[in-house]
C-alpha cells in the first residue's frame, strides 16, 4: 500500500474495490449500531462512509472512535469496498484509526433547525455544510466552465479598478472610500474600463466583485456580489444575445455534465439545464408591459421592471428568455437609443425562468461624441467625471456592446436556491457584514 493519501472523489469514482487506502479530512457526523461505529468523513472533494467493526480492530481503537468528536480531523487506514447502501456506492472497511486534532465538544451547527440568522452567524461553519460544499462546487465549476468558453472564443480576461471616482450606474448606490485627501467610491461595474480596453486587446471579458449600496432587503440582493462581464467591439444587441445564448447553455451543459450529482442533492433535474439551447425567446420591454397590464398588474409605461414584475413574467418560461429595448428613462446613461424609435434603448435583460427574473444586463453602447454627451447631461451628470470615458469617442470609436452578468443570481436559479445569499460562501447583506 502507498503511503501517500487518496481523495475521496477518487475512490468514489471507482476502480479501487479490495485496495488498502489512506484517507484524511474531517468527521463530518458519526453513529453506532451495536457493534459497528458508522464514521463519515469529509476531505473537501467528497464525502465517505467508513465502517469500524469492534471485532476487527483493537480495542483501544474502538474506543477511539466512540469518543471522537465531530468535525475532528484524522486519518484513517482501511480497504474498499462496494456498497450500495452507503453514500456515493462505496465504503472503507477502517482498520486503523488517528486523530489528528480533537475537536471541542459541542459543535455549534447540530442536526436540529437553525434559523437564517444563526446559520449566518456561524457561516464560517456552515460552509462545512453539504449543502453548502455541493452551491460552492457548482459556483466553482460555473466560473471553469465560463472561462474555458471564453478561451475557445477568442476573449482575453481584463480587470479593471477596483477604486473608482464616478459612478457607472446610479450615484446613489455607491459606496465611498477614504482615499488618502479625496473620496473614492467602490466599484459597481467594470464597464466604462472595459470600453477603453477593448481598443487594446478586442473582445474581453472579467470575473471580479462589484458592490451597489442598494437599501434592499430582497432575496435576490447582496451589497457585494460577483460580476461575470462581457464586451465586444463591432457588436450590436443581436450580437451580444446571441453570446449570450451561446455562452449560457454551454456552461448549463457542462454542469448537467459534470455537476450532476451536486445539482440532483440540490434539487436540480438536469434535464432542466438540458433545455437551455439556443435560441431563447425574445419578448419587448412593451410586449412585456402588455402581458403585466392582461394580467391585472398597475404598471406605469417608463418605469424598470422590478422584483414582482419578473418574478411574473419569469414564472412563464421553463429557460431563459431575453426582455428588450427598455426605455431611456429606465436604463443608464451610456444605453445607446434605438435610431428608430429615440424613447427606447438598444438594451437587454437576459431573464432566468421559474420566478427567478433578471440575470444579466446590457446592450448597445452610444458609440458618439455628442449623442453620449447629450445623454450625460439629460441624467443630470458633470461631463468633467467622465473626461477620460469621453476622449473614448474622439479615437477611434466603434459600435460596440456588452454585458453583465450576475454570478449569485444564476448560481441561485440553476441550484434552486430560495435566497441569493446562499450563492455565496460569505454573503454581504444590508444588515450584515460578519463574519
Amino acid at each position: 500500500m502507498s503511503e501517500s493519501f487518496l481523495e475521496v472523489s477518487r475512490i468514489l469514482s471507482g476502480g479501487l474495490e479490495g485496495e488498502k487506502v489512506k484517507v484524511r479530512g474531517w468527521l463530518h457526523n458519526k453513529r453506532s449500531s451495536g457493534g459497528i461505529h458508522f464514521l463519515i468523513l469529509r476531505d473537501g472533494t467528497g464525502i465517505i462512509q467508513c465502517t469500524m467493526k469492534r471485532d476487527k480492530v483493537d480495542r483501544r481503537q474502538f474506543e477511539l472512535a466512540k469518543d471522537v468528536t465531530l468535525e475532528s480531523s484524522i486519518e484513517l487506514t482501511g480497504t474498499v469496498r462496494r456498497d450500495e447502501r452507503a453514500p456515493g456506492g462505496y465504503e472503507i472497511a477502517v482498520e486503523e484509526l488517528k486523530v489528528v486534532h480533537m475537536a471541542e465538544e459541542g459543535f455549534p451547527i447540530a442536526k436540529k433547525y437553525h434559523g437564517p440568522e444563526f446559520l449566518l452567524d456561524h457561516r464560517h461553519l456552515w460552509i462545512r455544510s453539504r449543502k453548502m460544499q455541493n452551491i460552492l462546487r457548482v459556483r466553482a465549476k460555473f466560473l471553469e466552465a465560463a472561462r474555458e468558453w471564453f478561451k475557445l472564443n477568442g476573449y482575453t480576461e481584463f480587470h479593471s479598478p477596483i477604486l473608482i471616482t464616478a459612478a457607472c450606474e446610479g450615484g446613489a448606490t455607491l459606496f465611498p472610500v477614504k482615499y488618502f485627501n479625496r473620496e473614492a467610491y467602490l466599484t459597481q461595474s467594470w464597464q466604462l474600463y472595459a470600453e477603453a480596453a477593448i481598443a487594446s486587446l478586442g473582445k474581453i471579458y472579467t470575473i471580479a466583485p462589484s458592490f451597489r449600496a442598494e437599501k434592499s432587503r430582497t432575496r435576490r440582493h447582496l451589497t457585494e456580489y460577483w460580476h461575470l462581464e462581457v464586451e465586444i467591439p463591432w457588436c450590436g444587441l443581436n450580437g451580444v444575445m446571441k453570446v449570450e445564448e451561446e455562452l449560457l447553455s454551454y456552461v448549463c451543459r457542462r454542469l448537467a455534465s459534470e455537476a450532476s450529482r451536486e445539482l440532483r442533492d440540490l434539487g436540480r433535474d438536469v434535464k432542466d439545464l438540458l433545455r437551455v439551447e439556443p435560441p431563447f425567446e425574445r419578448l419587448t420591454y412593451d410586449e412585456a408591459v402588455e402581458i403585466l397590464h392582461e394580467d391585472g398588474f398597475d404598471f406605469e409605461w417608463g418605469k424598470d421592471l422590478g422584483r414582482v414584475e419578473e418574478r411574473h413574467l419569469a414564472l412563464k418560461f421553463d429557460k431563459p428568455f431575453f426582455i428588450t429595448h427598455y426605455p431611456r428613462s429606465a436604463k443608464a446613461f451610456y444605453h445607446k437609443p434605438d435610431p428608430n424609435r429615440p424613447e427606447v434603448t438598444l438594451s437587454v435583460d437576459l431573464m432566468a425562468p421559474e420566478g427567478y427574473g433578471e440575470i444579466t444586463g446590457g446592450g448597445e453602447r452610444i458609440d458618439d461624441l455628442d449623442e453620449l454627451l447629450k445623454r450625460i447631461k439629460e441624467n443630470g451628470l458633470n461631463p468633467e467625471d467622465y473626461k477620460w470615458y469621453i476622449d473614448l469617442r474622439r479615437y477611434g470609436s466603434v459600435p460596440h456592446a456588452g454585458f453583465g452578468l450576475g454570478v449569485e443570481r444564476t448560481i441561485s436559479w440553476i441550484c434552486k436556491l430560495d435566497h441569493i445569499r446562499d450563492a455565496i460562501a460569505f454573503p454581504r447583506l444590508i444588515n450584515r457584514v460578519y463574519p
